[in-house]
């Protein structure tokens, strides 16, 4: 396995990574409530490369995974009380983690959440926070298992996509 920043050349493997898994999560039960053609995109992707932010995980050169990893949270994010109070310069908070529906119960989202944890803290960051749509049990399932905390639920403006309450986590950094 091979994890890295997403370059250009990824672009089009993680468009199909997304079809791949929204297609997936429709036919078997779609906790995140993402839809092919409407989150997450091949437009989302670019955004992602654009800004330095999406990050792949690789098996054999094929992208099987890819997050997202920001220092700027959701606007509701403001809402809970988190278990650290720094400034987000110091807090990642990660993105569309995305696992292909080919190397689903793999061990793929752990990977991905452990790559995010040791960039964290190679950059000096003291958390790292998430939100998950609720009901979204087996993500809740591996954020938990992965040492994240619920520290509440907020509604983050996605009602009108039929997502009104997100779980929110967060990782303390020791």
């Amino acid at each position: 396995m091979r994890f890295t920043r997403a370059e250009w050349s990824d672009l089009e493997a993680i468009g199909d990574l997304y079809d791949a898994l929204c297609e997936h999560l429709s036919a078997h039960g779609n906790g995140p409530g993402w839809r092919k053609g409407v989150y997450p995109t091949v437009e989302d992707a670019r955004a992602g490369i654009e800004d330095g932010a999406l990050y792949v995980l690789k098996e054999h050169g094929a992208v099987v995974g890819a997050m997202t990893l920001r220092h700027r949270p959701e606007a509701g994010y403001a809402k809970v009380r988190w278990l650290t109070e720094d400034d987000y310069d110091h807090i990642y908070v990660i993105y569309t983690l995305a696992v292909h529906p080919d190397f689903l119960k793999r061990g793929m989202g752990a990977m991905l959440l452990e790559q995010a944890e040791r960039l964290a803290r190679a950059e000096g960051c003291r958390s790292l926070r998430l939100d998950v749509a609720r009901g979204n049990v087996p993500a809740e399932n591996l954020y938990r298992k992965c040492g994240f905390q619920c520290v509440g639920t907020a509604d983050l403006g996605y009602a009108a996509y039929g997502l009104p309450w997100f779980n929110l986590y967060e990782k303390v950094l020791k």
